[in-house]
């Protein structure tokens, strides 16, 4: 009787379950915020415990989804949304402690926020989900890709974060803020890190889109080549020390948000007949 009692309460409503993982974004970021610009202490196990507990909610929309649909919930611009937003998460609880980055969570939390409720704003999410037959190459194609997009977005909050840096810096007058973000190297390390983590998942999103079976949008083909390519351009001049430091942080920011312009050109796109 409980497991009958939990399992209804699971798949009563699973936009119930973006509703509170928004939530607990909105929380996190609103206090982490308040006390990194107003210089008040910070608990981090309290920001870290909304990030996880709005990341499990985000885990189990994910779980009643794939179990509706029949396969990985990626079939609509809604669940293409919370997926972005669910990777975006996950690679920051993997990564946070590694680089000393707990603080990058008041730029992602918010953002994490942001995409939810985009994605609950979507007429998708009224949509009653459906069967969908099982494809692997194109779950491949799209999972690895969204992930991508979950690293080129926190490299660039990165990039953000040291633009802020460096910015302290110059003018020799450091504000709190400067004390509470993470130093430069590290900034430096991590953003570098990050776009190679996407530029490889989004090179094997790429190869796995050819080989869908299904007939080829080489509309959708060219924008993907261009993303590929900005991001490889900037790891190629980061090779050869060919740009400065500050310029490879603000073209990560400013190509993930061509990136983010994707989805939207991928959406209109798709409403399109495809170019045979």
């Amino acid at each position: 009787m409980h497991l009958d009692f939990i399992s209804s309460f699971i798949f009563a409503s699973d936009r119930t379950w973006i509703w509170l993982a928004a939530y607990c974004f909105v929380l996190a970021s609103a206090y982490s915020g308040y006390t990194l610009f107003a210089g008040k202490f910070m608990a981090p196990r309290l920001t870290f415990g909304l990030v996880v507990a709005g990341f499990l909610c985000q885990t189990i929309f994910l779980g009643v989804r794939g179990h509706e649909v029949g396969r990985c919930p990626i079939t609509n611009f809604f669940e293409l949304l919370t997926f972005l937003s669910w990777s975006m998460i996950l690679i920051y609880l993997v990564i946070g402690s590694s680089y000393r980055l707990s603080l990058l969570g008041v730029f992602t939390t918010p953002f994490a926020g942001v995409l939810s409720i985009w994605a609950l704003l979507q007429p998708e999410s009224e949509a009653v989900p459906i069967k969908h037959p099982v494809n692997p190459w194109l779950e491949a194609h799209t999972s690895f890709s969204i992930v991508a997009c979950g690293a080129f977005a926190l490299a660039g909050l990165a990039g953000l974060m040291y633009l802020i840096q460096e910015r302290q810096l110059k003018t020799r007058r450091p504000s709190l803020v400067f004390f509470r973000l993470p130093p430069i190297r590290t900034l430096v390390v991590a953003n570098s890190r990050l776009l190679w983590l996407g530029f490889g998942l989004f090179s094997i999103g790429l190869a796995t889109g050819f080989m869908i079976g299904q007939d080829v949008d080489w509309r959708k083909v060219a924008w993907s080549l261009v993303i590929w390519a900005l991001y490889g351009g900037i790891l190629l001049a980061r090779i050869r020390h060919s740009m400065a430091t500050r310029w490879v942080a603000t073209l990560s920011i400013v190509v993930f948000g061509l990136l983010l312009s994707m989805f939207w050109g991928i959406r209109f796109i798709s409403e399109m007949p495809p170019v045979r």
